[in-house]
């Protein structure tokens, strides 16, 4: 299994004594071969934010149609204000993507792809818009399946 951490935050909370700090931490787990989950986990300490993330990324981990080493079509992946566009492309592109889009596309198995992050630059809204535009991804195959039945 591939493990990324995204994005660590630090929460202050002001109390009698002082600040008291905890933390947060966006994780990315994949096994490579169209598997992902996104997690996130928060603690006082920051390994145990993390252990708590990718933890939380496992339990949520989803299946992803790939064509090969990229997507089968161009989507548009929306979630709260993030919007990431995601294009295949031909072998030898790479990934060109860049933080969080990475981290779960290079979990998810892909190799060739153009990627855009448009609106908001939030680490959270980004990586889970991301996936929301990989979970709308359809094979040619199973849409030709659907037409042939109705």
């Amino acid at each position: 299994m591939i493990e990324k951490v995204v994005f660590i935050n630090r929460c202050a909370k002001v109390v009698k004594g002082g600040r008291r700090f905890s933390f947060s931490a966006l994780a990315v787990v994949g096994d490579g071969k169209g598997k992902v989950g996104i997690g996130y986990g928060k603690a006082n300490e920051v390994p145990d934010a993390i252990k708590k993330g990718t933890a939380n990324a496992h339990k949520h981990l989803v299946s992803v149609k790939l064509k090969g080493d990229t997507i089968p079509h161009d989507v548009l992946g929306r979630y709260d204000g993030g919007r990431v566009m995601l294009k295949p492309a031909s072998p030898g592109t790479g990934l060109i993507a860049g933080g969080g889009v990475r981290a779960v596309l290079e979990a998810a198995g892909v190799k060739n792809i153009l990627t855009k992050s448009m609106g908001s630059s939030n680490h959270i809204a980004v990586v889970h818009a991301t996936l929301n535009g990989l979970l709308q991804l359809r094979m040619a195959a199973d849409i030709t399946k659907v037409r042939a039945t109705s």
